[in-house]
């Protein structure tokens, strides 16, 4: 695991500063992060990197995760896409079950601590089973809530509004509440396997591997197997640019323990490549992070042709591997790609199709959007900067009212 100091060359002497002297402010305070799992997902990918180096830096932050059967879990993957505006119906049994089960996890988290934050929907009811006395809750939202389903949103909005504040990705996420939002944008890590730099070998033993033969260009995708990534669409783009290119097409992801869909989606897509010889997919196991780097590397175009996206961290590891990438213009991802400069954004089939065909007969345009993508994610999206604007608002939430001020981004 990286120390604090390993960062110094990426991001430079007085970021490094800035950093120790906001973790001094913060050493009194105790934090806890609650989530729904360790592996799998970027939340799980940013707190692993996270809370390490908040203990590093004197803060003591603990990470606890709540736990569910299928049911609790297929109930929280639903509520996520209705968050994220599909239509779906939930009856009063469902959600007194998603209640009920955060009020056994009660029981046995350990959420002693000057400041709770908590992960997303599925542990959203905790706080109705803790007595508040001087302790700080703080709900973070990671997905996608600029058009929410309505009903569900007037069913949840009853625990959020018992929250001291919100941090929300981006701003057009940010709802009508009764307390002060924060926006805060996710990271990468930029000394992860995910994420490193790699030599030849490691690279070479991936393609061996996964018998990847590199004779023709290389489209990439690499996302948990979940229908609003759009995988379909990806296919149908992909096909429509072998028109007139001879290319190929991977399909890269797996599932996560707190989505049990994801399994259809993955048959789905497998039925719709059958025969196809130039689509692969590669179904990963967890923790197959120098896999998922290699392939980013090796690869002449990424895609990430969401329908929805909290922010769409495999967009900026794309992006800091120096590569064009393609996003669907929905959520985070518009802060990460502007058109011709760090990448392009799309909103359809065809227009995935035009922008992947525009950047392989492109190549020194390819190179320099690489280039400037990879910059980008340098100044605004690194692990370093998450971890500045976690300390900032520790002391924030301890000091209301008091300006802290930490770091231009420069």
């Amino acid at each position: 695991m990286a120390s604090i100091n390993d960062y110094r060359d990426i991001i430079g002497e007085r970021n490094i500063k800035q950093i120790e002297l906001l973790a001094r402010m913060s050493r009194n305070k105790r934090i806890v992060m609650v989530s729904s799992t360790r592996e799998g997902g970027g939340v799980a990918e940013i707190l692993n990197r996270l809370v390490p180096l908040l203990n590093e830096l004197g803060v003591d932050c603990r990470w606890e995760i709540i736990t569910g059967d299928n049911g609790f879990f297929n109930i929280t993957k639903n509520i996520h896409n209705a968050l994220q505006g599909e239509k779906i119906k939930f009856s009063g049994e469902e959600l007194e079950q998603y209640r009920k089960v955060n009020e056994e996890n009660a029981k046995s988290l350990n959420l002693d601590a000057d400041i709770v934050i908590i992960h997303d929907p599925q542990p959203l009811p905790l706080i109705d089973f803790y007595r508040r006395k001087k302790t700080k809750w703080v709900w973070r939202c990671h997905i996608d809530m600029a058009r929410p389903d309505l009903y569900l949103w007037r069913s949840l909005k009853k625990y959020i509004v018992k929250y001291d504040s919100s941090i929300f990705s981006i701003a057009k996420f940010s709802k009508s509440l009764p307390h002060p939002q924060y926006l805060i944008a996710p990271s990468i890590d930029p000394l992860s396997d995910k994420n490193r730099e790699l030599d030849n070998k490691e690279i070479d033993n991936v393609v061996k591997k996964y018998k990847i033969i590199r004779d023709k260009p290389i489209i990439l995708q690499v996302s948990r197997f979940d229908r609003f990534k759009d995988p379909i669409g990806v296919i149908n783009a992909f096909r429509l640019v072998r028109n007139e290119l001879n290319c190929q097409l991977i399909l890269a992801g797996g599932t996560s323990c707190d989505d049990p869909q994801g399994e259809e989606v993955l048959r789905q897509v497998k039925r719709e490549v059958k025969g196809d010889s130039d689509i692969h997919i590669l179904c990963l196991e967890p923790k197959k992070d120098i896999v998922i780097n290699a392939l980013q590397r090796i690869a002449d175009v990424i895609i990430q042709k969401s329908l929805k996206e909290g922010f769409g961290l495999t967009v900026t590891e794309a992006m800091w591997k120096g590569k064009p990438v393609i996003g669907g213009e929905v959520g985070g991802i518009t802060i990460q790609l502007h058109n011709h400069i760090t990448g392009f954004l799309v909103n359809s089939v065809e227009g995935a199709a035009y922008r992947i065909r525009y950047l392989l007969n492109r190549p020194l345009i390819s190179h320099k959007i690489g280039e400037q993508a990879k910059e980008f994610v340098l100044n605004n999206f690194l692990i370093t900067r998450h971890l500045k604007d976690y300390l900032a608002l520790f002391n924030i939430l301890d000091n209301p009212g008091k300006n802290i001020i930490y770091a231009d981004r420069s």
